[in-house]
Order: C-alpha cells, then structure tokens, then sequence
C-alpha cells in the first residue's frame, strides 16, 4: 500500500518536451504553448518546475534530438531529471527531489501521452501522490498497429484525459484540468 502524503504542496513536472520527441507530436506548436504557459504560471505562484528528460537509441544523452524544445528553457536552480524508462521515477532522483520540497502533489504535463505520461502519472498515485493532468499540455503521435491501421494521437490523448478523470486510489486526488484552470496559487508554498 502507498503512503499517502498530507497536505497540498505542488509541483509541475514536465515529461520528455524535447525535440526528437515533439517532432511528430499531435499539436505539437500548441501543447509547447501550454507547457510554457504551466511553467509560467507555476514559476509565478512558487512552484517548482521540474523538468525530466528521456534518452535512449533514437534520443542519444546530449544530441540535439535529445534537447528540450527551444521554447523551454529550465530556469537557474530547476532540477533536471535523466530517465531511461517510460516512469519518470523509475532509476531516477524524482522520489527524492519531490521528498527534498515536501511535494504531495504532481501537475503533470509533457510526452508522450500514452507512454512516458501515463506511467508517470500511474506512478505518482502508486507512491501517494495527489495527481493533476494538464488536459491541453500533453501529446503523442499516432501508434501503428501490426495490421497497418493506426490508433489517431488525438483518440490517446482523449483516452488518457478521461482515464484520468475517472480513475481513483484510495485517500489521494488525481483529476484533469487545462492550463488555465488549475490552482498554482494553492499548490505553492506555504
């Protein structure tokens, strides 16, 4: 069982908005947009922004696919985070650096949203953790199945959004908000 952690104090993290993986993104211009806007916003209320990072054979550490979109850039002092699984608290430093700012809630917000995004957020509530997706923020290419049809990138991130409006753990809150809806103000210091 989870240990569920009290209070409300939030944090945003982005997931995998890098270049090689944006490319083919659905939206792509529009969810860069919101990230920034989140990251803004977040910025503002006192947030901490944290900002992940996968690399594999086709996003090689340090190449230029690799990189965050140039509309995003990491403020002085936000974390870094390298991962080489779809969980971004997998093998990596999250647990610990939500633990060193006495997180309890994540704003999730990135790529791919049937990957990288949904074992994020899985994970977050299997640690204890409140959990907001941003519903406007998040994207993933279409999946081509071995009969040459394709799952549309828009019908996966539809799907997760109304996942995560329905799904429930006991003692923690996850839920979907856009942008604009959610309350950086209350998930900021306190």
């Amino acid at each position: 069982m989870a240990t569920v952690r009290e209070g409300n104090r939030g944090v945003l993290v982005v997931v995998d908005v890098q270049v090689g993986v944006m490319r083919e993104g659905w939206q792509a211009e529009r969810v860069v947009a919101n990230v920034a806007r989140a990251v803004e916003r977040a910025r503002a209320a006192g947030v901490p922004v944290i900002w992940v990072q996968h690399s594999n054979d086709d996003l090689q550490l340090g190449s230029p696919e690799w990189q965050l979109v140039p509309e995003l850039v990491p403020a002085e002092g936000e974390v870094r985070i390298h991962k080489l699984f779809a969980s971004s608290f997998e093998q990596t430093t999250l647990d610990d650096e939500l633990a060193s700012r006495a997180a309890t809630h994540i704003a999730l917000a990135g790529a791919q949203s049937n990957w990288c995004i949904r074992a994020t957020a899985y994970a977050a509530l299997d640690r204890g953790y409140d959990m907001t997706l941003l519903r406007d923020a998040h994207t993933t290419d279409a999946v081509q199945r071995t009969d040459g049809t394709a799952i549309a990138a828009r019908d996966i991130v539809d799907d997760l959004n109304v996942v995560m409006t329905w799904l429930r753990y006991p003692g923690r809150s996850n839920a979907t908000a856009t942008v604009d809806e959610v309350d950086f103000a209350a998930l900021g210091p306190r």
